[in-house]
Order: structure tokens, then C-alpha cells, then sequence
């Protein structure tokens, strides 16, 4: 299923600000600013306004900024805020629904647990937005986005909304291959009814009884992307670190979580660069005791040295 509907509207519904602080939209509160950042009251608002852009202009999608790392040396390019835009969530039939790329995971979650239906719980344990949830196939307990997908509407940098099925895109582990240049701004998801007796292949799960587990397991209310790495085939990303005595490792105001080794937090204002650093440190320690290189979850992006980008100019 492909089908393209061109949005034509007026760019009113558009706030420009000029290099604005990524430490203000990411959550692990550090990082350069964007050359521009953009935040549409409406779909059709947003569309109108990428389609607009030069076709080379460098494109960063963020929500909660939960996968991010902004180098300090600022993103130049146009960074563009999903948060407050595509909410739409709605039941379509009694076990499918629609679910915009803006809306919060844990939203999504609490929706499915209050009509009754099965199968995404974990998304209570993501701490981002659907879209980056739809970006790289994100899970938490056992659960995964893309399973649950029958069909996503992108957007394009004509401005265009397609329909696409979920057999056009090719998914694995922390990993999604589609077309090139589109972005997520809905997906469609079939989930299960919930009947009283009958066993289910996820194992339910009470979302009480999830976030507690979360709760006791993860470094919470506290500057962090969640988890850093992936976790390589057979093994946990975790289990590695701590194995490699790296608990509690500090770069600058960078540390290494006493709590869960995968995750790295800002513990005194650290800079992109001590987070950055960190990273490559665990990369290196893991591989030369182990022989395994953690891959990133974490999407690392910008200049690593400042330039012209200076904080606070508003359009």
C-alpha cells in the first residue's frame, strides 16, 4: 500500500527559534545548540513547512530526547520537535489502533491497559515517543514496536503523507530498514483482546508491576538516555560493563550507574564530550576483556567543536 497525499497549508502554525540549547530537549540535559529549531501546531503545518526547506538541509527528528546525544558543537541543521504534534490515539476496531508518532509510549501503554487489550505493555518501560519507538524497533520486557505494526503513514521532504504496510519495511533487533528520506508520523497497531482464563504468548503483565520492576532495576529520575548499548546476541550489554569493573566509572560529570551498568548518567553538569567519552571508554574496555564491541543505542549527532552557533534567538 503506497499512497502520497500532498498538505498544503501556511507556515502561521510554525515557531522558528534560532540556535536554541539541545540541553533543554534531551534528556540527558547537556549538549550544543541546533542552527534551528521548529515546532509545528499541526501536521499539516509541519508538512508545509519541510517541504519548504532545501533538500539538503540536515533534518533531526527529537521527542523526549531520550536517544539523543547533541555534540557540543551544536547540530547544524533544523531540529524538529515531535512532542505536542501527531497525538492522535484512538481505538479503530476492538484490538487495533491508531497511534500518532508524538504521543508518549507510557500513553500508549495506560490507553491499551484501559481498553483491554494485550501486548504493549512494555512500552510503559520506554521513555521516549512512538516515533523513535517506530525509528529502531524499541522494546522493553521481552517486548518489541514492530511486531504490532500493520501499517505507518511517513512523511517525505515534499511534504507528503504516505501509507505504507509493514511488510515494506524490514526490521530486527534495535534495527528498521525503509525507504530512505520519511519519517514516522503514525503507525497502526494490532494488539490482542484480553479474555479472563485464556494464556497469552507475551505472558501479561500488570503495568503497576512493570514500572515497579522498572523502578527497582533502572537509575530513575535522573539525567540519563536509558539504556546505551544494545545488548550483542547472547549476551547482556549490562552484565559486560559490570563484568568489566566499570560501575561507577567517571569521565568529567559523566558516570557509569552503581544501579544498571547500561546506563550512563550526568551526574554534574558533564559535557557531551565526557558522555561521548565514556561511551567510547566502555566500547574499548568491554571489547579488550571480552572480545565483544558494544554497538549504541544512542543516536550521536553534531559538531564536536563550537562554531558560529551561539543560544537564543527566537523568529
Amino acid at each position: 500500500m503506497r499512497k502520497c497525499v500532498n498538505m498544503k497549508t501556511d507556515l502561521n502554525n510554525i515557531t522558528i527559534v534560532k540556535n536554541e540549547p539541545m540541553s533543554s530537549h534531551t534528556s540527558w540535559r547537556t549538549g550544543g545548540v541546533a542552527r534551528q529549531y521548529v515546532q509545528a501546531e499541526s501536521l499539516p503545518a509541519l508538512a508545509a513547512f519541510i517541504a519548504s526547506l532545501p533538500d539538503n538541509e540536515n533534518l533531526l527528528w527529537v521527542g523526549l530526547g531520550s536517544n539523543t546525544l547533541v555534540r557540543d558543537g551544536g547540530f547544524n541543521g533544523t531540529v524538529i520537535a515531535t512532542q505536542g504534534v501527531m497525538s492522535q490515539l484512538e481505538l479503530i476496531d476492538e484490538a487495533t489502533v491508531y497511534v500518532g508518532a508524538g504521543v508518549a509510549g507510557a500513553k500508549l501503554a495506560r490507553f491499551c491497559s484501559k481498553h483491554h487489550l494485550t501486548g504493549a505493555e512494555f512500552f510503559a518501560g520506554i521513555p521516549g515517543l512512538v516515533g523513535g519507538a517506530l525509528a529502531m524497533n524499541a522494546g522493553a520486557f521481552g517486548g518489541e514496536t514492530w511486531p504490532l505494526v500493520i501499517a505507518v503513514e511517513t512523511l517525505n521532504r515534499k511534504g507528503e503523507i504516505t501509507k505504507r504496510h509493514a511488510d515494506e519495511y524490514k526490521y530486527s533487533y534495535r534495527y528498521v530498514e525503509g525507504p530512505e528520506d520519511e519519517w514516522f508520523v503514525s503507525a497502526t497497531l494490532k494488539l490482542q483482546k484480553l479474555q479472563p482464563g485464556k494464556q497469552y504468548e507475551n505472558n501479561t503483565i500488570d503495568l503497576k508491576q512493570l514500572l515497579a520492576r522498572r523502578a527497582d532495576t533502572q537509575p530513575t529520575g535522573v539525567a540519563s538516555c536509558g539504556s546505551v548499548f544494545r545488548n550483542p546476541e547472547g549476551h547482556y550489554a549490562a552484565q559486560l560493563i559490570e563484568q568489566s569493573g566499570l560501575k561507577g566509572k567517571r569521565i568529567g560529570g559523566a558516570v557509569v550507574s552503581e544501579k544498571h551498568a547500561n546506563f550512563i548518567i550526568n551526574d554534574n553538569n558533564a559535557t557531551a564530550a565526557d558522555i561521548e567519552s565514556l561511551i567510547k571508554l566502555i566500547q574499548q574496555t568491554v571489547k579488550d576483556q571480552t572480545g565483544i564491541l558494544l554497538q549504541p543505542e544512542v543516536k550521536i549527532v553534531g559538531q564536536a567543536h563550537s562554531g558560529e552557533l551561539r543560544a537564543g534567538e527566537e523568529l
